[in-house]
């Protein structure tokens, strides 16, 4: 009987050795692999020389955004690949390759290849075609090529002075929408109830629990909002390519007589109506580059240069500020509660970028870029009482918006001495709202009841068990007043009275423009117009900029530099195109984001139009 059980451990241990023998080979598999990985890509690393005459291909393949997020090296590895699509292109480095392109006697052109662009604010956009016309000054043509153009990607290959279509391709304008799901029938079949508690007629963030449709109110202020966007991209395309705006954006019935026109060919199509200039394929485009800018001395493609390649030879180093300056303040994301990662918005993190800069004796105005459509109030608050704290300390505060600035984003920026916005920033949002989901009928429906004792009707809540009517007018009063104290806080920094306050806020959402007529915004400019701002409140003369945020630790640092040289020789991630992917990622931003909300009160200043 007694060989039985030491039989037995013999096999789990034979087992367990098998097992872990086959981690660690793994585990060291991966490790030296990687390391071998790492140091080819050091040893061959060639030297990036750009040949004289050579094009500047500015292929920008991603989202671009105002500050990066830290990428987690193992998703990276993952999700490797070039040109995937995947990933985030700062404004920053844009802007400054191109503006650096503009003065480079080895660049003679500058070719837009934006295919693989994902969603970016028209803001942004409009931003990078602000350089691109400051390119232009330099009398270096500009080239557009593309198989195919979105509203996003047309909109920045207008800024060229040709532009090339793959014979096949075409030319998608489609305007703007705004479209929702709503779940009141599916809350009301599931038996959950959705308590909310709100203050604005327009904050209709909280409609698709309460309603089947979008209210009459949503509708008007949706329709008034996008229009204002719409005119700002139709007179940018239109004086670019020098056609009238009733050509860019077609009614049905002219659509299908236009088609007829090119026989079917929408790419013939957009040549007839002045969208594109030449059709050519892959090959007939590098025959004409090859005769604008000359033959690569090695290759049989032109003479070019990718963004990539270019930024890393351009990108500025960190300085010794050796003057005044003015530091620029990072808010880009939802506003959330602790210390957040770069590239989002802590109530904890991002007041001490603004408690630094307070500190810090050379910076003496900062301008804050505020890039939010809002989230918590709690922590909103926090970052705002930094803002007093800095001015109190004599130094100025400008906020330059970016694609938007709402609800939360407009509370943050509210108390600066001065705001500007671009005309198609989306800012307002002045509301708040609560919302408290109880499943008391689900599970009773199930036979699952909930009963038990309590020292106080407070400590007795429960999501079990429902809300009584004492609790519910607590908090909507306390939403009430959470609305009283945002109108006045508007009121007060901008010098209008409660009922003008009240009279533009409800949750409604602005364009830049509006905002500016309604005194929410001092100014319609960028970046740079804000900084030279904060230069003049501080009467600086002479002056550096800075951008203040969090240091990567030295571990952090080695791991993203080991990454970003090794990542380009590991196999592309064959899921990249994956529809259902795509699907998925959409699903989880989505849960992320409201999961991830996590105000102590849970009281939100939230803008949901800002994904126009």
């Amino acid at each position: 009987m007694s060989a039985k059980p030491s039989l037995f451990k013999r096999i789990v241990k034979l087992i367990w050795n098998l097992v872990n023998g086959t981690r660690k080979l793994l585990l060291n598999l991966f490790f030296f692999g990687f390391l071998l990985i790492f140091i080819f890509a050091l040893t061959s690393e060639d030297t990036i020389e750009i040949e004289s005459g050579s094009a500047l291909v500015l292929d920008l393949s991603g989202v671009v955004v105002e500050q990066k997020r830290p990428v987690d090296p193992f998703e990276a590895a993952m999700k490797s690949g070039r040109s995937n699509g995947d990933g985030e292109i700062l404004l920053a480095d844009i802007l400054d390759v191109i503006d650096n392109a503009a003065s480079d006697r080895r660049i003679s052109a500058l070719i837009l290849d934006v295919g693989h662009l994902k969603w970016t604010g028209i803001s942004k956009l409009q931003t990078i075609g602000d350089a691109l016309v400051r390119f232009k000054k330099s009398g270096k043509p500009i080239i557009a090529n593309g198989n195919w153009y979105g509203q996003n990607q047309y909109f920045l290959a207008s800024f060229a002075d040709t532009i090339y279509l793959n014979p096949q391709g075409s030319v998608e304008i489609e305007g703007l929408s705004r479209y929702r799901q709503y779940y009141k029938s599916a809350l009301d079949k599931l038996k959950i109830k959705a308590h909310v508690f709100r203050v604005g007629t327009f904050k209709s963030a909280v409609e698709p629990y309460l309603r089947d449709d979008m209210s009459d109110a949503a509708k008007a202020a949706n329709k008034a909002l996008l229009d204002d966007i719409w005119l700002s991209y139709q007179q940018t395309v239109s004086h670019n390519r020098g056609i009238e705006a009733s050509d860019l954006m077609l009614s049905g019935q002219r659509y299908l007589v236009e088609l007829d026109k090119a026989k079917g060919n929408g790419a013939d199509m957009a040549v007839n109506l002045g969208l594109v200039d030449k059709l050519a394929s892959a090959e007939e485009f590098r025959l004409s580059m090859v005769e604008l800018v000359g033959e690569q001395a090695k290759g049989d493609s032109y003479k070019h240069i990718g963004f990539a390649d270019y930024q890393s030879l351009v990108a500025s180093h960190p300085t010794l500020n050796l003057q005044d300056t003015v530091g620029i303040v990072v808010a880009k994301g939802n506003i959330l509660n602790g210390n957040q990662p770069a590239g989002q918005i802590g109530g904890e993190s991002t007041a001490q970028l603004l408690r630094d800069a307070r500190f810090d004796d050379q910076v003496k105005a900062v301008v804050m870029r505020v890039d939010s459509p809002g989230g918590s109030a709690f922590a909103s608050e926090q970052i705002r009482q930094e803002v007093i704290a800095l001015k109190a300390a004599g130094k100025p505060v400008v906020v330059s918006m970016g694609s938007y600035a709402a609800s939360g984003g407009y509370w943050i920026s509210a108390s600066a001495d001065y705001i500007l916005a671009t005309p198609t920033t989306l800012t307002g949002s002045i509301g708040i709202f609560g919302m408290v989901t109880t499943f008391e009928d689900s599970l009773a429906h199930l036979g699952i009841h909930t009963d038990g004792v309590a020292t106080s009707e407070w400590s007795s809540f429960s999501s079990t068990k429902g809300l009584n009517e004492e609790l519910k007018a607590v908090i909507q009063r306390h939403i009430e007043r959470g609305y009283y104290d945002f109108i006045s806080l508007v009121a007060n920094e901008r010098g209008m009275s409660l009922d003008e306050v009240d009279a533009i806020a409800q949750g409604r959402v602005w364009s830049g423009v509006k905002a500016k007529q309604l005194g929410l915004v001092d100014e319609l400019g960028d970046l740079d117009n804000a900084v030279a701002k904060a230069a003049e409140l501080a009467e600086l003369d002479k002056f550096d900029t800075k951008v203040i945020e969090q240091e990567l630790s030295a571990q952090e640092q080695l791991i993203q530099a080991m990454f970003a040289q090794a990542v380009s020789y590991l196999p592309q991630s064959q899921l990249q195109n994956s529809v259902l992917q795509d699907v998925f990622m959409q699903l989880e931003s989505a849960i992320n984001e409201f999961s991830s909300f996590d105000d102590p009160n849970n009281l939100y200043l939230y803008c949901d139009t800002c994904n126009i």
